[in-house]
C-alpha cells in the first residue's frame, strides 16, 4: 500500500513539474462556465443575425442587455417560425430542456429591454 501511494505521489509531482506547476484538471483548452463540470455542447445555428443590437429611439445612457446568439436562435425558431420546442431542439442539436431554458432567458431579456427602454446587444 505504501509503495503504491509513493509511486502515485512521485508520478503526480513529475507531471506537475513538466506542466509548469498546473494540475491535470487545469490543462484543458476549452473554457467552461464556472469552475468544473461538462464542456458546453455546441449549438447549430440556422443563420447568423444580420444586426448586432437594437437601441431605443429616444436613446438614453442605460446599461445594455446582452442576449446570446443561441437564445436568439431558439427565440426565432419557436416564436417566429412556430416550431415546437422538440423540433427546435432537433434542429439546433440540443435537448428540449435546453431550448426551454434558452427561450425563458430570451423572453425575459427582450421584455426587460422593451419595458425599461434599454439597448439590446447580441453577443
Amino acid at each position: 500500500m505504501r509503495v503504491c501511494t509513493e509511486i502515485y505521489k512521485s508520478s503526480a509531482e513529475t507531471y506537475i513539474k513538466q506542466n509548469k506547476g498546473k494540475p491535470m484538471w487545469r490543462q484543458g483548452r476549452r473554457r467552461r462556465r464556472g469552475r468544473r463540470g461538462r464542456f458546453p455542447k455546441p449549438v447549430t445555428l440556422g443563420m447568423t443575425p444580420p444586426i448586432t443590437g437594437l437601441t431605443p429611439n429616444p436613446a438614453r445612457n442605460l446599461a445594455p442587455i446582452f442576449i446570446d446568439v443561441a437564445e436568439l436562435e431558439a427565440f426565432r425558431l419557436v416564436d417566429l417560425e412556430g416550431l415546437s420546442q422538440e423540433e427546435a431542439g432537433t434542429k439546433m442539436g440540443i435537448s428540449r430542456g435546453t431550448i426551454w431554458r434558452l427561450l425563458q432567458s430570451a423572453r425575459r431579456k427582450t421584455a426587460q429591454a422593451l419595458t425599461e427602454g434599454r439597448p439590446l446587444q447580441i453577443v
